[in-house]
Parts: C-alpha cells; structure tokens; sequence
C-alpha cells in the first residue's frame, strides 16, 4: 500500500513499529537507516493527516467570510 492510503492509524502504528525494531537495536547500519527513512516518512503522513484534520475544524469553526457576527 503506497504511503497516500495509509490511514493515520496504520502510519502511526507502523510508526511505533518502526521505532521499537530502531530501539532495539542489533540491526545493520544499512538497516537502521532504512527504518530511520521509513520512519521519517511515516512521520511526514501521520503530520499531513493532523495538519488536514486541522484544516478541517478550522474552516467548520471559523465564520465565514463576509459574515456578520453577532
């Protein structure tokens, strides 16, 4: 599944995933920065999905534009 279908559930769990298996230690170097890659990009979507949520309860609890308020 590509990085964009992930829920925020699924990125943030393999998030954790990802980061326990670096804090274990015992992998290569190579491996280590290939967790450390993929936990950075997991870490990009988990954010884009708050940063959308975001968003979204901004623009519901905002007034409107041009909007009189009371």
């Amino acid at each position: 599944m590509s990085d964009e279908r992930l829920t925020y559930e699924e990125a943030r769990a393999e998030l954790v995933a990802t980061v326990e298996r670096l804090e274990a230690g015992g992998a290569t170097l190579e491996e280590s920065l290939k967790l450390w890659e993929r936990g950075e990009a997991l870490a990009d979507r988990c954010q884009s999905h708050l940063e959308g949520a975001r968003e979204r309860l901004k623009a519901r609890t905002e007034p409107e534009a041009g909007e009189d308020e009371d």
